[in-house]
């Protein structure tokens, strides 16, 4: 446990000292004047804002953290959909490509506006756009992941008379999951910026709403606020997805806990 302990420390303590060094130079350069207070405020200035607004901010997180989860788990469900689609039809995997490749050329700052125009300032278009953020990952990562399966192993089963439903579940399936969380990481941290995209252009809460409103108001030290916040979440959204993947995968990290 000490051991486990002790190599968690030396892996993050790297990143540690980037973070510290980083807002180290920044006070240094907002305390020599280099750029106005209202331009660039300070570390503490920003730390001020955001325990001064805080209770406004976890409001508005909240109502971002279930836009992005329920449009996360929509974009899995797709992207998982769609992966089995087109590894098990060939014919509707070239059908199906193009169009999610084409999906991902419109930027969503473009799509957001016609959203908010068919479905209104409520939770749909938000989900919409996140899902249109995360399927893509998940789908090209599956894909792959399934293409990544042993050939042999998989002629073997079907020597042995198993169906294209057990090849799945016990070969394709378990090679595919150190992509799909991969792509899963991604779509995390996507779910949580299509979701203040999505804010931006229309609605009437969440963290998005609230930078459109603290932007207004020039006040950059509750934007910068705001902006850690989101970051933060992406983060920890990411750290449960590697928790997830270590309980899946045990396997997969019994050496790193023997160091």
């Amino acid at each position: 446990m000490r051991k486990r302990f002790r190599n968690t420390i030396r892996r993050n303590l790297p990143a540690a000292w980037g973070i510290i060094i980083f807002l180290v130079l920044w006070h240094f350069f907002c305390a020599l004047g280099a750029v106005p207070e209202y331009m660039l405020p300070s570390p503490s200035d920003v730390v001020k804002a955001f325990i001064d607004d805080r209770k406004l901010l976890f409001e508005n997180a909240v109502i971002t953290l279930k836009e992005a989860f329920i449009g996360l788990l929509s974009g899995v469900t797709v992207g998982f959909t769609a992966a089995v689609i087109m590894d098990s039809v060939e014919f509707l995997r070239r059908g199906i490509y193009p169009l999610m490749v084409l999906s991902q050329t419109v930027p969503t700052v473009a799509i957001a506006p016609l959203l908010v125009l068919w479905f209104g300032y409520e939770m749909t278009p938000k989900i919409i756009l996140i899902v249109l953020s995360t399927f893509f990952p998940v789908a090209i990562g599956l894909l792959g992941g399934f293409e990544s399966a042993d050939k042999d192993t998989v002629a073997l089963l079907r020597s042995m008379g198993a169906n294209r439903k057990q090849i799945f579940l016990y070969i394709k399936l378990p090679s595919a999951l150190p992509e799909f969380f991969a792509s899963l990481k991604i779509a995390a941290s996507y779910s949580v910026v299509g979701a203040v995209i999505s804010e931006w252009l229309g609605g009437f809460g969440g963290l998005g709403v609230y930078m459109t409103r603290v932007k207004k108001a020039f006040a950059f030290d509750r934007m910068f606020a705001v902006i850690f916040l989101i970051s933060t979440i992406s983060l920890v959204l990411t750290a449960l997805v590697s928790l997830a993947e270590k309980k899946s995968m045990p396997y997969r990290h019994i050496n790193n806990a023997k160091e």
